[in-house]
C-alpha cells in the first residue's frame, strides 16, 4: 500500500524532507495529495520508488533525478527533468518551459502541450539515451542546442491551421534526433537542421518508445502511426565553433 502524504499548506522543504525521509525508510510507493506549486520533488532521489501526484507540482520536479518514477495527474510547470540521469515521469496534462534541460537519461513523458525551449541541452550520457515525447504541440526553440537523446513531438491536438511547433526548431543542435509527427515549415527551422524521411531503423524505434507511450495515456498506437513522421537531424558538429573560436 502506498504511503500517502497530503500536502496542503506544507512549504516545499518541508515536504521534500517528508519524501526523503519515506524513501530512505524504504517506501516504494508514494502518493502525494493537494499539492499546489511545492518545488524540486523528487530532486536527487535515487531508489526506484514511484510518486504519484494530484494536484500541480512546482519548477525543477525531479532534479538530478536518478531512477523514481513519478506520475503527475494534472499539469507541470516549468524546468521538470533538470539534469535527470535516469527514472520516467508522466505528465497527464499540459507542461510549461525548459523541459529536460540538460537531461542525460530517462524518458518524460507528456499528453499535451509544452513551451518554450524543451529539451535545451539534452544529451547521452555513456549508455544512457534520454527521450521526451510530447502529445500536443510545443512552443520556441523546440530542441535548442540539443547534443544527444531524442525528442518525439505529435500533434495531437492541433486546430486546423495550427502549427506543430513554434519558431527557430533544432537552433544550435548538434547531435541526436527528433521526430515530428506532420510537416513542419521550413522558416521555423534553426539553421543548423534539416528534415530527412524516416528509415527502417527510424520506424522500429518510434513504434517501441510510442507503445510505451500510448500505453501511458490510452491512446491508440495505430491511429498516431497512421500519419507520417518526418526526422530532424542536426547538419554540423560543431554549429559555433567558428563563431566562439573564430
Amino acid at each position: 500500500m502506498a504511503l500517502k502524504i497530503d500536502a496542503k499548506g506544507i512549504y516545499y522543504r518541508q515536504l521534500n524532507e517528508q519524501i526523503k525521509e519515506a524513501v530512505e525508510n524504504g517506501e516504494m510507493e508514494i502518493e502525494l495529495v493537494n499539492v499546489n506549486g511545492q518545488r524540486y520533488i523528487g530532486t536527487n532521489l535515487d531508489k526506484p520508488v514511484k510518486i504519484n501526484i494530484t494536484g500541480v507540482p512546482g519548477n525543477d520536479m525531479a532534479v538530478f533525478m536518478n531512477g523514481p518514477t513519478i506520475i503527475v495527474n494534472n499539469n507541470g510547470q516549468d524546468a521538470i527533468a533538470n539534469t535527470m540521469n535516469a527514472g520516467k515521469i508522466v505528465i497527464h496534462g499540459h507542461a510549461g518551459d525548459v523541459l529536460g534541460y540538460a537531461m542525460r537519461g530517462g524518458k518524460l513523458f507528456v499528453k499535451g502541450n509544452v513551451g518554450y525551449r524543451v529539451g535545451i541541452h539534452m544529451k547521452e550520457y555513456k549508455k544512457q539515451v534520454p527521450v521526451i515525447i510530447v502529445g500536443g504541440r510545443a512552443g520556441n526553440f523546440f530542441g535548442e542546442y540539443m547534443a544527444g537523446g531524442c525528442l518525439i513531438l505529435l500533434g495531437l491536438n492541433l486546430e486546423p491551421g495550427q502549427p506543430i511547433t513554434g519558431d527557430y526548431v533544432g537552433t544550435g543542435m548538434h547531435g541526436g534526433v527528433m521526430y515530428i509527427r506532420g510537416e513542419i515549415e521550413q522558416d521555423k527551422l534553426g539553421k543548423e537542421v534539416r528534415v530527412f524521411d524516416l528509415d527502417e531503423a527510424d520506424e522500429k524505434k518510434l513504434r517501441e518508445l510510442l507503445t510505451e507511450y500510448c500505453a501511458e495515456f490510452g491512446f491508440d498506437l495505430e491511429d498516431i502511426m497512421k500519419e507520417k513522421f518526418i526526422k530532424l537531424l542536426p547538419v554540423s558538429k560543431n554549429p559555433y565553433g567558428r563563431l566562439y573560436c573564430g
